[in-house]
């Protein structure tokens, strides 16, 4: 499936998100887009027939009153301020995974910031194998492919830039969102994000990289398996009222895109000082499983590559990747 293009209709459909409550009239939207008044009219009724809610008064015009549920370019699109992530949006109503479909494209030539979205996955991954659940229509499921200019010993380091973005995105929409290393977001101590990085490289430079997110939006105790239940929370379980999806992606696409700048233009430093205020896991006892082995001690920090540092009676271990469990509070 190509990706979404812009056209009239997604103009319209901007000129209408921008004015707010107002009125818009017909020829200011004719004259702004170059479009006929017949024209602007036939889009105002191709959103309505895609569950926008358009009230039309004469001799004051257009306002939006209200917008579906869902995550395509028409949604998006006005809602984006990025210069390179999610402006190439390939929308899906259902896929395996979008992991799976941007490394596909990666592998295809797809240019830097080209993003997959999904309303559901039929086989959604985390780290490790784990399956990402996915309800339909309720959460964010997208990937984002990139093309850096790194090192694949510094690829790393992307994946806490983007658990960084995540968080930022969530504190933005009134959740108290904290950081596990490496790349779990939580909230009120149970998950409500993850992010999979995949790439591959050359053994001096980085090729691609895919940057998966998965966010518990509007997700419900009951669309998790009962023994999640404790493990996982939402947006919309932690706020008390569900949130509006498209605000929410173009906020994580627009904080990542901020992110990645600030990296490549700085390097991993302010990354580093940024993670290290939105940790949930420094400061305090972990038992953290890695290369077949448990160690338990206390997350002290973590290296200029993005490792964990844990004091352990013997030594301070460093953790390239691994599980890390939080045993007890700060």
């Amino acid at each position: 499936m190509p990706p979404d293009p812009p056209d009239s209709e997604q103009l319209v459909l901007a000129f209408l998100a921008e004015a707010g409550d107002e009125f818009v009239s017909g020829e200011a939207i004719s004259d702004k887009l170059g479009l006929t008044r017949a024209a602007v009219w036939k889009h105002v009724e191709a959103l309505r027939a895609h569950g926008y809610r358009v009230e039309a008064v004469p001799a004051r015009g257009y306002r939006l009153a209200a917008v579906p549920d869902r995550l395509t370019a028409l949604e998006l699109r006005p809602l984006l301020d990025t210069h390179d992530l999610g402006q190439v949006l390939h929308s899906y109503e259902e896929l395996g995974s979008t992991n799976d479909r941007a490394r596909e494209l990666a592998e295809e030539g797809a240019a830097h910031g080209e993003v997959v979205i999904a309303e559901t996955q039929t086989a959604g991954r985390g780290r490790r194998g784990r399956a990402w659940i996915s309800p339909p229509h309720r959460n964010l499921y997208f990937s984002a492919v990139l093309r850096p200019e790194l090192p694949p010993s510094r690829a790393a380091e992307l994946t806490l830039v983007a658990s960084l973005a995540v968080c930022d995105a969530l504190r933005s929409a009134g959740v108290a969102a904290g950081i596990k290393w490496p790349n779990d977001v939580l909230a009120g101590g149970r998950k409500i994000a993850g992010i999979l990085t995949e790439l591959a490289a050359e053994p001096e430079k980085v090729d691609w990289v895919v940057i998966g997110v998965g966010v518990n939006v509007n997700a419900r105790a009951e669309d998790f398996p009962e023994e999640l239940r404790g493990e996982a929370t939402s947006v919309a379980i932690e706020r008390g009222l569900p949130a509006p999806r498209a605000l929410l992606a173009a906020a994580c696409l627009g904080r990542l895109e901020a992110w990645l700048d600030a990296h490549a233009e700085r390097g991993f430093a302010p990354i580093r000082d940024a993670w290290r205020e939105r940790s949930v896991t420094l400061g305090r006892e972990v038992l953290v499983r890695t290369d077949g082995r448990e160690l338990a001690g206390r997350a002290e920090d973590i290296d200029d590559l993005g490792a964990l540092l844990v004091r352990t009676p013997e030594r301070v271990e460093r953790i390239l990747a691994g599980d890390v469990q939080l045993l007890r509070p700060r």
